[in-house]
């Protein structure tokens, strides 16, 4: 109505000018779903289900069964081909992507966990005159680097002799020992320089040329105990690497005790399959764990659901600089762990799955026409080795269908991180 009568207006306004108003030219509309905006790929891809259905004939002829065998690949918008996309199957090593997903969703990427230091005693000429306690808070990354750099900052605190004892409290982990026992048997020996094994000889040769030598010998025993003595001080915070940078580590070299401490650090296997299950808005069934590793045949998860958990982390990222590819391992960039010997095209960021009978690849494919294409392949039967090449094959075969974006426009410069870095030990004021 007011727009009828708007043109009335001005219809009449005309005739009072003396002129008559021009005839309205009629406007083309365009229906939505036309408009380039629009214009996104929402169909399956002919190609794409072919070369699925090669790969499947391929391993057929190898006598594996069809059946065994699990793909899905999609672009942000559209199915592209899949086998088998919906079936749990073992997973092995994909099981870290859902531990990865259930670690960002409970604490962001730039989470450090806490190493406290405390000290029982007054120093005295470099003497600590009584024990020396180190509490962990879940650091699943602490290792010969970290406790060089943690010697060198009691030095530099004035302790060089610890009369009383070591005690160790929580969650503390050395080289990924589970033993709190052990842990604190081997942070003993990376204190003192004078007792470094060859191994921590060929650390310490990774640090900065003049870095000291630290020498914190502990005179007593070590001991595990369970309660914090009121009497004692605190020293210093020791702050892991951020959570994002661990998360690339541990899928990097697919390493089980980092996954697993993780886990264990988010309440267990259960909590992580219902809280990655929650975040990415998983079918019910998909995904089922026995730990955070993807140790054991009975971690099981669909492809589909792999992928759903990938595009999920992607989404949770958005709000920094941060993606997928920054987690995880990416051909051509990434050259140590499972990078090694695969022929995966580069810019293509995975993550990789091994078992005695399962080979698992999952990742994103970096596309011109596309976007982001994911995919996940899990694979069972005898002959692991060649499921690897075939799986690198297929995924070569895409790359020759797509352009890919390339690997220079892939890659960001990132600050290196560095284990040992002293800046992370953080002295408290008396």
């Amino acid at each position: 109505m007011q727009e009828l009568l708007g043109f009335a207006v001005g219809h009449l306004l005309m005739n009072l000018w003396g002129r008559s108003p021009a005839p309205l030219q009629p406007v083309p509309l365009v229906a939505w779903q036309e408009a380039k905006i629009f214009q996104v790929p929402t169909e399956p891809d002919p190609v794409v289900e072919k070369i699925v259905a090669d790969y499947l004939k391929q391993l057929a002829s190898l006598g594996v069964s069809s059946a065994q065998q699990g793909v899905w690949i999609q672009s942000e918008w559209a199915y592209l081909g899949e086998h088998g996309a919906n079936i749990p199957a073992s997973a092995a090593s994909l099981t870290k992507v859902a531990t990865s997903l259930a670690a960002l969703a409970t604490w962001g990427t730039n989470h450090r966990f806490e190493t406290l230091i405390y000290t029982v005693g007054p120093v005295k000429n470099g003497i600590l005159q009584g024990d020396l306690i180190i509490q962990g808070g879940g650091d699943p990354l602490f290792v010969w680097e970290e406790a060089i750099a943690l010697g060198n900052q009691l030095n530099q605190l004035g302790i060089r002799q610890v009369k009383g004892n070591l005690i160790i409290l929580g969650r503390f982990s050395v080289n990924f020992q589970s033993n709190p026992q052990l842990s604190g048997e081997l942070l003993q020996v990376g204190l003192n320089q004078r007792r470094w094994t060859p191994s921590i000889e060929q650390t310490y040769r990774t640090f900065p040329p003049k870095t000291p030598r630290p020498q914190v010998a502990i005179a007593r025993q070590v001991k595990v105990e369970n309660t914090l003595p009121t009497n004692a001080k605190l020293l210093m915070r020791h702050q892991s690497l951020t959570l994002a940078e661990l998360l690339k580590k541990m899928n990097l070299y697919s390493n089980n005790a980092m996954a697993q401490m993780l886990a264990d650090e988010l309440g267990g296997a259960s909590v992580v399959a219902k809280l990655a299950a929650q975040v990415a808005k998983l079918p019910p069934g998909e995904i089922s764990l026995i730990n955070g590793s993807g140790l054991g045949v009975e971690n099981r998860i669909s492809p589909r659901a792999t992928v759903q958990m990938l595009m999920t982390i992607e989404q949770r990222l958005g709000d920094n600089p941060l993606e997928v590819k920054d987690l995880f391992p990416m051909a051509g960039r990434d050259k140590k762990g499972t990078a090694q010997l695969r022929n995966i095209p580069d810019g293509v960021a995975f993550k990789t799955g091994t078992l005695a009978q399962v080979s698992a690849l999952a990742g994103v494919i970096p596309t011109q026409e596309r976007g982001p294409v994911w995919f996940a392949i899990i694979n069972y039967g005898n002959n692991v080795d060649r499921f690897r090449v075939e799986q690198d094959r297929l995924l070569q075969r895409l790359a020759q269908h797509w352009q890919l974006i390339p690997l220079e426009s892939t890659v960001k410069t990132n600050p290196t991180v560095n284990l040992g870095d002293p800046k992370r030990n953080i002295p408290q004021q008396s």
